[in-house]
């Protein structure tokens, strides 16, 4: 099997497996508990959150577990959203290409009276700081704009987006889910005030992930409960999973350079090789962007059909989202770069970790132009495209 779905989620490293195996063994006790027992687990799960905050350039005590990225995007945008309420401020500014956790998110918000701008991200799918800067009014709550695209892989320029919020005066989120453990974070230094992130996406477990919110920022509860994590995320913290995500992110940070290095290399040579395949293009910065992301449209086929046929030959491959997968809609992702619902139908995304190999690339180059003519030759609607009768888009 070849599986290049890394950005829907990872294999868990032997780091993390091993760390969670002992914590269930040895410190599985309550944290909240007085005993010896519960206290143990205490020192787990804060010895985690300071090597967390030390993989982002953050302190311990502006870390908040929650249950993975979606509930860390909730929070920090619920959060900004109050906070920015009080002071008569009700506009929020994000991009058409979020994560449904934060479009949602901010949909519900327009429901009780915030004004949201989405931003135009264009056809290589990004924003500047310009962009950013001239959308800021005086009635801005919140900038939340994502570190990198989830679908197609664009890098967006966090640091400058972050400087002209730190000097309007402006709180700025950024969901790092897929870049979190893949490219160099530091909170402090890129003007981050708040910052999502999910284990499973760099060889962690499931169900964990982080809220960094920076000193001073009060958060607003979506849970209420005990007093856990400072009071605000109530229910006992999961340490076997807090510990495994904590080594995983320290794992993929040690080695982030040589990763990149390695995974680049074999995306480029992946993109190289399915640029040869006719009316095909590529989706996304074809420069700033993640070191492992491949997305391409191709005219003529539904994705479902590739993804299916790749499946039938071992390798595991998505048409965009995760969370998304198993809706008939074509990705608002790339509808939010231009391209036409019938082109969108037809997308690939394959997202590479430091476990491929060229081998694998080869397979995959070998497989796609197969399948793909195969898909063509069979569609009415291709054959009128190849006769003339109806124009290529791609």
């Amino acid at each position: 099997m070849i599986y290049a779905d890394n950005a829907a989620t990872t294999q868990m490293s032997k780091a993390a497996i091993n760390a969670m195996l002992y914590c269930m063994e040895e410190t599985w006790g309550n944290p909240s508990s007085l005993y010896g027992l519960g206290q143990r687990a205490k020192e787990a799960l804060e010895d985690a959150r300071e090597r967390l905050a030390a993989c982002i350039g953050a302190s311990p005590r502006e870390i908040t577990f929650t249950s993975g990225g979606s509930e860390a995007d909730n929070q920090a945008i619920r959060s900004a959203a109050l906070l920015g309420a009080r002071k008569g401020k009700r506009h929020i500014i994000s991009t058409a290409f979020e994560h449904h956790a934060v479009l949602h998110t901010l949909k519900k918000l327009e429901g009780e009276g915030f004004e949201v701008e989405l931003l135009s991200v264009g056809e290589l799918g990004t924003v500047t700081a310009q962009q950013v800067s001239e959308a800021i009014r005086e009635d801005t709550a919140l900038v939340t704009i994502m570190y990198a695209n989830n679908e197609i892989g664009s890098v967006l320029p966090i640091p400058e987006i972050g400087a002209v919020c730190r000097e309007r005066g402006v709180l700025f989120h950024t969901d790092a889910v897929q870049a979190a453990g893949h490219l160099p974070i530091d909170v402090k230094a890129q003007n981050i005030d708040m910052l999502s992130l999910s284990a499973h996406k760099f060889h962690g477990p499931k169900g964990i992930g982080v809220l960094y919110a920076r000193r001073g920022i009060s958060l607003t509860n979506l849970i209420e409960g005990g007093a856990q994590e400072r009071g605000k995320r109530a229910g006992t913290e999961n340490v076997p999973a807090i510990v495994g995500m904590a080594a995983a992110l320290e794992e993929a940070c040690a080695h982030i350079e040589e990763n990149t290095a390695k995974v680049s290399d074999l995306r480029d040579r992946l993109i190289a090789g399915l640029s040869q395949i006719p009316h095909a293009a590529l989706n996304g910065d074809p420069v700033n962007r993640l070191p492992g992301n491949v997305n391409f449209c191709f005219e003529g086929i539904e994705g479902e059909s590739l993804l299916l046929l790749l499946d039938d030959r071992g390798i595991c491959a998505s048409s965009g989202s995760a969370c998304t997968s198993g809706s008939l809609d074509p990705s608002h992702v790339l509808l939010a770069i231009g391209r036409p619902h019938e082109v969108a139908h037809g997308s690939l995304r394959l997202s590479l970790c430091e476990e491929n190999t060229e081998a694998d690339v080869d397979t995959i180059l070998e497989a796609v132009p197969e399948i793909v003519s195969y898909l063509r030759n069979m569609s009415p609607l291709w054959k009128d495209k190849v006769s003339g009768k109806k124009e290529f888009v791609l």
